[in-house]
């Protein structure tokens, strides 16, 4: 009876035992999946994908139906989450940077996006590196995407990660097609099928193996999934065959295309499906092991939970319709709603289960949220540029005072800036409104230069849906309007001091200006200062930049941007960085044409910039 008494004692002092002081977060970042993609974010129409484990997390906290990502692709989204800075401010704003300015094809566009950077700088202060301070364990389960080339420097180990690995798993690409190679039940199979079914997926194991060897430590987890990003396949064909049937479709006959409309790809579909089959897998794990820490208390219970995606849904790629993010327009590689806006989840403790906002999330505000939920101090010379959202969290999710700026201020205002790829434009939400500025608004040939769309309308206090879609552009009915927002994106981008898209003085047709750029007539190099001289031909050259690399010719070649001084008499000068093997100067005009010498293509993998540059600088190497 004594023995019965004294367990029952302890039992009680184990359910009663104060909670750990540091609480684990895990980040689980989704690759490309859309607003629309998950089940528990439907609208209008039904969508036929199946997400019930993360349904069931949705109700577990705050489900957020304004949640945005940082930048409408990957790098800049996840650099933007890990460093807390503004793709903006970071001069990094798309995927593939680290190349000199160029037009993509030389005389068919008239833009071209500027110099915008690859890696990470390793002087950044990640998250990691703070949390990894405040004693966590910190590990890194995926994709990183965050130096110039697959496995090259910088690395998460570079930035604060404790613990690495980055297997592709199941989208590892099938071979010859996606219509082979599907799992098997045989044991030396990688992808085997589990007991449930699914393939094994060796992305989501090495999460689950960072939990269960660190479970006994305060831990900070980056899952970041390459789910759902291409290749879209299946290497379960049950799921594959389930959803052709759902679908009422048949399979291609080339395995390289998808051509129906809408979401009806059954490809992707299982896809999906097999991402919420994985962070399931992990969700259980966390509900179902004890605490070492907190004995008689489960692992979730002292766990947050943030669930969203680097961009929003890709919607199609050359041959392929992957997925629609409607209502909301376009997707990934735009600043439009279905670029950026994203399904956001946060689940952990103090959070009260089955709530839903409208309040509007940005990825930025990670970083400081984290800080506060683990007591982690930010260094006095950080400064952070999203909000620290754990009181929201904690007291009222649906208010939206509660998300304060810096100085105080109540924040109603976010930015995207994407001067990159054919999209060429920024974007500024101001409570209901947002305004779409178009860099390539020549004679409104691709777009106007401003457009105007009301997202919601707010009544007492509470958000109306009227225009998500961005369909009725109010820019002329509202013009005071339009140029008050437009002059606060530009005070917000300058403060930054954001980088712009060019002029391409090769475009084969009519451009103002174009015949008026300059030419750079020669150069010089006297040890570490090179020197150029040009001449203008009608428009004055406002500004200049050297672009070097410190590894031309290599496949990792990065190149780099800092300020030319241009000097009296037409000359431009700067001092190489040391280690430099290549440079080259751009002048921009008052017209905005950028002119590069020597003259550079885009560069790819297998032929660097520095194939085309004229100007080598062995001197500078070797010092």
């Amino acid at each position: 009876m004594k023995k019965i008494f004294l367990i029952g004692l302890l039992t009680a002092a184990c359910c009663f035992a104060a909670r750990p002081e540091k609480p684990n977060v895990i980040l689980l970042l989704t690759d490309d999946l859309g607003w629309q993609d998950v089940k528990c974010y439907d609208i209008d129409a039904p969508s036929p994908m199946e997400t019930p484990n993360i349904d069931k997390l949705a109700k577990k906290g705050v489900q957020f139906w304004q949640g945005y990502s940082p930048a409408p692709s990957c790098a800049p989204s996840r650099a933007a989450i890990l460093s807390g800075i503004h793709p903006a401010r970071a001069q990094q704003t798309h995927v593939s940077g680290g190349t000199p300015p160029a037009p993509y094809h030389k005389t068919r566009h008239r833009m071209m996006p500027p110099w915008y950077r690859a890696s990470m700088p390793i002087e950044t202060f990640t998250l990691a590196q703070a949390l990894r301070d405040n004693g966590y364990i910190t590990g890194h389960s995926g994709k990183w995407h965050l130096s110039k080339v697959y496995g090259g420097y910088p690395q998460p180990q570079d930035h604060g990660f404790d613990w690495s690995r980055n297997n592709h798993g199941i989208l590892t690409a099938m071979k010859p097609h996606r219509l082979s190679g599907f799992a098997t039940n045989q044991a030396d199979d990688p992808y085997r099928l589990d007991e449930k079914g699914f393939c094994t997926d060796q992305n989501s194991e090495d999460a689950l193996t960072f939990v269960r060897e660190n479970k006994d430590k305060a831990f900070f987890l980056y899952y970041a999934t390459f789910l759902v990003h291409t290749p879209v396949q299946t290497r379960n064909e049950r799921l594959l065959k389930k959803y052709c049937d759902k679908l009422g479709v048949k399979l291609p006959k080339n395995p390289k295309e998808w051509k129906g409309e809408g979401q009806t790809n059954p490809f992707y579909c299982a896809m999906v499906e097999e991402l919420d089959y994985y962070v399931g897998e992990l969700f259980n794990y966390l509900d179902t092991t004890e605490d070492p820490r907190w004995p008689g208390h489960m692992l979730s219970e002292n766990t947050y939970i943030i669930f969203t995606s680097d961009n929003g849904g890709m919607e199609k790629i050359p041959g392929e319709i992957i997925t629609d993010n409607f209502p909301l327009h376009r997707g990934k590689i735009s600043a439009m709603e279905g670029g950026v806006r994203v399904p956001l989840i946060i689940t952990g403790p103090g959070i009260a289960a089955g709530q839903q906002s409208d309040v509007m999330i940005n990825g930025l505000d990670f970083y400081p949220t984290i800080l506060s939920w683990t007591g982690t101090q930010k260094p006095k010379d950080k400064s952070l540029d999203g909000c620290d959202i754990s009181t929201l969290l904690a007291k009222n999710p649906a208010d939206p005072a509660l998300v304060r700026e810096q100085n105080g201020s109540v924040r109603d205002t976010m930015i995207w800036h994407f001067p990159c790829s054919v999209a060429l434009e920024s974007t500024i939400r101001i409570g209901d409104y947002k305004l779409i500025r178009n860099y390539d608004h020549f004679n409104n040939t691709h777009a106007p230069e401003l457009e105007l769309y009301r997202l919601y309308e707010t009544r007492e206090g509470k958000q109306v849906r009227s225009d998500i879609e961005e369909s009725k552009n109010l820019v002329n009915s509202m013009a005071e309007k339009a140029q008050s927002m437009n002059q606060k994106l530009t005070e917000i981008l300058e403060g930054m001091k954001a980088s712009y898209p060019y002029y391409n003085p090769h475009y084969k047709n009519p451009l103002p200006g174009k015949e008026q750029v300059p030419t750079v007539l020669s150069h010089k190099q006297q040890g570490s200062v090179v020197e150029f001289t040009y001449q203008e031909n009608g428009a004055k050259v406002l500004r200049a930049n050297l672009l070097y690399t410190l590894n031309g010719g290599e496949p990792a070649e990065e190149w780099f941007r800092i300020p030319a001084e241009l000097m009296t008499g037409m000359k431009v000068r700067a001092s190489l960085p040391k280690g430099t093997t290549h440079y080259l100067i751009n002048l921009i005009d008052e017209n905005n044409f950028l002119v590069s010498y020597p003259n550079m293509d885009k560069p790819t993998h297998k032929k660097p910039a520095s194939a085309k540059a004229l100007v080598s600088s062995e001197a500078v190497y070797s010092q």
